[in-house]
């Protein structure tokens, strides 16, 4: 059980760090670049929705393993 938490607690870092880093890379795009202002909003909004989902799959497996355990 505690490979798992571990391996959760790894993969949760990843994908927070990688959306922190997806979003800087876009807002500073967004910023030198005017005529696709447009494309680096959505892939902002696509990341943050990615994000959420992310966090929302993880909180659900801790309460499955809370509840079984």
């Amino acid at each position: 059980m505690d490979l798992i938490n571990e391996i959760s607690r790894t993969v949760i870092w990843l994908i927070r760090s990688g959306a922190t880093f997806r979003i800087c890379f876009c807002f500073f795009r967004l910023i030198s670049a005017d005529e696709d202002a447009s494309m680096y909003k959505k892939r902002v909004k696509n990341t943050l929705v990615f994000y959420v989902i992310a966090e929302c799959a993880f909180v659900i497996k801790n309460l499955v393993l809370t509840y079984y355990n």
